[in-house]
């Protein structure tokens, strides 16, 4: 990710909408010499800019800055496709329907890949009544334990936090197929599918 806006970014955002530089430059209150310093590399806008400068290009502060727009493709609201964050920093988890730019703690979070469930990070789940009773045999320790876990279906997702010094057990309703979930701030993501 760059650091700050990048030139070749303003033009090619700007030609996308098809502006002149002096246009974009008649938005944001700067004359056309000053945007073509900025596309030249001979200049970089003020920071008090960005904002008026993403308006006018139809992105966000944080799209311009990172030089890519985000496309909602994920048009049939299909929550299979969701992707997990967490962050570092406070642990907080945050999901999304589809790709995202998503930060928090001033650090932009990379979307999880969950993998294969090892011996050490294994689900066991038992019927109970309506619900299943899920299960990860873990240590949960302040330094190593599971996060949380959560069951996507198509329509819902369910998703229990845990803590550390808890138990990693839950009852979840389990309709319909899906995939399970599970976090390990030390391994990273799991799934089953179910």
């Amino acid at each position: 990710m760059n650091t700050y806006v990048t030139g070749n970014t303003i033009k090619n955002l700007r030609e996308a909408k098809h502006m002149t530089q002096a246009e974009l430059g008649e938005k944001i209150g700067v004359s056309s010499k000053t945007v073509s310093k900025w596309e030249t590399a001979k200049g970089l806008p003020d920071i008090s800019l960005l904002q008026p400068l993403s308006q006018a290009l139809g992105v966000s502060v944080i799209e311009l800055m990172n030089g890519e727009q985000i496309t909602n493709r994920n048009r049939s609201s299909n929550l299979l496709r969701a992707k997990f964050y967490v962050c570092p920093v406070c642990g907080n988890v945050l999901w999304s329907f589809g790709d995202a730019m998503v930060s928090c703690c001033g650090v932009t979070l990379p979307a999880l890949e969950a993998e294969e469930p090892d011996e050490a990070h294994t689900l066991t789940i038992e019927t109970v009544e309506d619900e299943h009773y899920l299960t990860i045999s873990h240590p949960m320790t302040k330094e190593h334990y599971i996060s949380f876990a959560a069951y996507v279906t198509t329509d819902r997702i369910q998703l229990v936090k845990f803590y550390p010094e808890g138990d990693a057990q839950t009852r979840m309703q389990l309709r319909g197929r899906g995939m399970l979930y599970w976090y390990c701030n030390r391994h990273g993501l799991f799934c089953q599918k179910r």
